[in-house]
């Protein structure tokens, strides 16, 4: 297990780095740029060469990237994963300090997506993301990711001598309750630029220059390997940074084949993906058509190019709970480390269907990777995710699938070491 073991050590580690979308494609250019690909610019024309290895960012949130093939794309199609970068937290409001009692210092927050919102209780929390400098252009302000590196708030529980009735289920308001503490009021700090002094030192610029930021919350403790015979992982944003750490394996492993591969990895997914960087766009549609038309084809091929395509749209599973197994089907009842999960849904909350489900089946099959399904409970609305969106904006064939996980959206997630190694060889066979 030790080959298992150290990828899941990498999964943790790539997924500390990436404590915001934005620091996820930092990561992930990182990686790529180590494997030899090369940065495209969507504002320049493409001169794509067959083998090349390129990607593409977009609002420095979203990337894709692709490894041309060696024959003529309207004649292989595509071969596409999808994921995505972000996952549920809280964003940091405009005029954000509010001071309570005089003495305190807490931060104006949103919910960003659907967390769990007690799973962030008397956490130590910190803050990372996106900041705009003023630049010489005024159309493309300086962009720097920023990241404390150290716990900076918290949001304190109320204690139960005070709700006694806590236990038996608390409502949080989010406006009220979940708004985290940061400071205590001290004469040296300048009132009311608490955080955007920090920011600014930390981007290494003065706190006027500074117009706007796209900040959040994350969980400052690094997940873990955990389990009496380390089969657990056990870590913050498994939903869906395990998903990308797995393509972007995948992908930069991957030699030169007859179709071109690319891995896709959107923004927003959790707030319905209707931005320019969500699976609700024109992105991958544009970036595939680009593509057709970079390597000699038209607008023909590639409607031909589509139509010979196939998409797996990987974002987790839920895996039965040990303590609620009532609340899943009676007969799909996929389990941690027993493999990759397909998802299935009549009303088509997910794309798969029998054509999309048995091509994804097979290359498990070849991969010697063990597969499970699953369908919500009939009485049970589940959720949806970036394959349905994608379908109707490209009629590719698509099949839903993830890793089981517990605790989904929860401020730490429960995942299986050996369905992280699972899940990739089957990206990497998917490749071949």
């Amino acid at each position: 297990m030790s080959e298992e073991l150290n990828f899941a050590k990498e999964l943790l580690d790539f997924i500390y780095e990436s404590p915001s979308s934005f620091h996820a494609v930092d990561s992930v250019k990182k990686i790529l740029d180590s494997h030899g690909f090369t940065e495209l610019e969507e504002e320049i024309r493409w001169e794509l060469k067959k083998g090349g290895r390129y990607y593409v960012i977009k609002n420095h949130s979203a990337l894709t990237a692709f490894v041309a093939g060696d024959s003529k794309v309207e004649e292989e199609g595509f071969r596409i994963i999808g994921a995505h970068t972000d996952s549920p937290t809280f964003r940091i409001k405009p005029a954000a300090e509010m001071i309570a009692e005089n003495h305190y210092v807490k931060l104006n927050t949103e919910t960003y997506g659907g967390p769990i919102l007690s799973t962030w209780m008397d956490r130590p929390l910190s803050v990372a993301g996106r900041v705009a400098i003023k630049g010489d252009d005024v159309f493309s302000p300086i962009i720097k990711l920023i990241n404390i590196r150290k716990p900076i708030m918290i949001i304190p529980n109320l204690a139960i001598h005070m709700n006694r009735d806590m236990n038996l289920g608390v409502e949080l308001n989010k406006q009220k309750d979940m708004l985290p503490l940061m400071a205590l009021i001290n004469e040296k700090m300048e009132k009311g630029n608490y955080l955007l002094n920090t920011i600014a030192k930390e981007a290494g610029v003065d706190p006027s220059d500074i117009i706007d930021f796209d900040l959040f919350l994350y969980e400052f403790e690094k997940g873990t390997i955990m389990g009496l015979n380390d089969e657990f992982i056990s870590s913050p944003r498994l939903d869906d940074l395990a998903m990308v750490h797995a393509g972007i394996t995948a992908i930069a492993k991957c030699s030169e084949s007859k179709s071109t591969n690319i891995m896709v990895c959107f923004d927003n997914e959790e707030v319905g993906s209707t931005t320019k960087q969500g699976a609700d766009s024109q992105l991958l549609s544009n970036i595939l058509e680009r593509i057709v038309l970079s390597t000699g084809g038209d607008r023909e091929d590639f409607f031909r190019a589509i139509s010979r395509s196939f998409m797996i749209s990987a974002d987790l599973a839920h895996a039965v709970h040990p303590n609620v197994g009532e609340k899943h089907d009676p007969q799909n009842r996929p389990l941690i480390n027993k493999g990759p999960v397909i998802k299935v849904s009549a009303n088509m909350r997910y794309t798969t269907d029998s054509n999309s489900s048995s091509i994804y089946a097979q290359i498990c099959s070849n991969a010697n990777v063990p597969y499970q399904w699953f369908v919500n409970r009939s009485d049970e609305r589940g959720g949806s995710t970036i394959g349905p969106i994608s379908s109707s904006h490209l009629d590719i064939k698509c099949v839903d699938m993830g890793t089981p996980v517990l605790a989904m959206h929860s401020a730490r997630e429960l995942g299986g070491v050996s369905d992280h190694t699972y899940v990739t060889k089957s990206f990497e066979e998917f490749y071949k």
